[in-house]
């Protein structure tokens, strides 16, 4: 049969992991100078209130609604000078404010709840989850980029929160995305997973590092792997990706075919590293490893990675 460059599933795998379902209508390159105005005076705006690495969700018999009106916004601390738009939904405006609040003195209705623990435990649907990572990741942002970063002076956000200028010399600052590589090594019928010390007892992952200037995603998968394991890795296939905002990251997800198997420990990087076979991490799927092997939660891209190989 011939080979068609398009010929994929009908929904890509990126689909499948939190953080990716972004809807909105983000209007990049034609947005003016007063759209956060407006649309905090709009009927029917819609604002993601955030705080501290938190989200502020209505409880609503035993539902969460992350969404809240710009007066209700404005009453829980935010202000349209340090809002940003994301997009529109249908015509309708979704902004993201930062507020810094008290997560004791909030009433019964409201919690503050970690982005984290948004998407593992599902409290909100997959376009809020998706306009969540874009508002998270640009509040972080400009929070960490209230200066220029040529001469020193203030800078203003622009663009409805698009991008910043500095006043003094004219420099134009734009939101940074990190791009992150994270890959599954594979050598036969095994894959290689780690445990980084930061990870609670039992979970091991797919490996994962920064892709560093001037190199390509498939050297950047080489690099880490050898780096962090010792493993050489010859062809790399790209899987999905996934909007990772803490803060403002990009995971690339790839596959790797392992051309070595001996194993030497970065344990800066790793606390333990090892092969298992495909038999063994279903049984950690299924939740019945003998050991208590766990791997990340459905909806990371890891998870996805690890699953679609082995039960693919």
């Amino acid at each position: 049969m011939p080979f068609h460059l398009f010929d994929a599933p009908e929904r890509e795998p990126s689909q499948f992991v939190g953080f990716s379902g972004n809807i909105l209508d983000r209007q990049s390159e034609t947005r003016s100078e007063d759209m956060v105005e407006r649309a905090f005076a709009a009927p029917g705006t819609q604002v993601l209130v955030l705080g501290g690495g938190r989200l502020l969700l209505k409880l609503r018999d035993g539902t969460f609604d992350p969404y809240f009106s710009p007066e209700e916004a404005l009453s829980l601390g935010a202000s349209a000078r340090s809002a940003v738009l994301l997009g529109f939904d249908s015509g309708t405006a979704i902004l993201a404010a930062p507020v810094v609040f008290d997560t004791e003195a909030l009433p019964q209705s409201l919690k503050a709840i970690d982005y984290r623990s948004i998407y593992v435990q599902g409290l909100i649907g997959p376009a809020a989850l998706g306009a969540l990572a874009q508002g998270a990741s640009l509040v972080a942002w400009h929070a960490n980029h209230p200066f220029c970063s040529k001469c020193g002076q203030p800078t203003e956000i622009r663009a409805g929160g698009y991008w910043r200028l500095c006043p003094n010399c004219g420099t134009e600052h734009f939101p940074r995305t990190d791009p992150v590589a994270i890959m599954l090594a594979l050598s036969g019928d095994e894959c290689l997973l780690g445990r980084s010390h930061r990870f609670q007892p039992g979970m091991y992952s797919c490996l994962a590092g920064f892709i560093e200037p001037g190199e390509t995603i498939e050297n950047a998968v080489r690099r880490e792997t050898f780096e962090e394991a010792g493993i050489r890795l010859g062809r790399i296939v790209y899987h999905a990706s996934q909007p990772w905002p803490f803060p403002y990251s990009l995971m690339i997800g790839c596959y790797g075919e392992a051309l070595n198997r001996d194993i030497h420990l970065d344990g800066d990087e790793l606390e333990d590293c090892r092969w298992f076979t495909r038999a063994e991490v279903r049984r950690i799927i299924d939740g019945e490893s003998p050991d208590g092997i766990t791997i990340p939660p459905q909806g990371a891209i890891a998870s996805l990675l690890i699953r679609h190989w082995a039960q693919g």
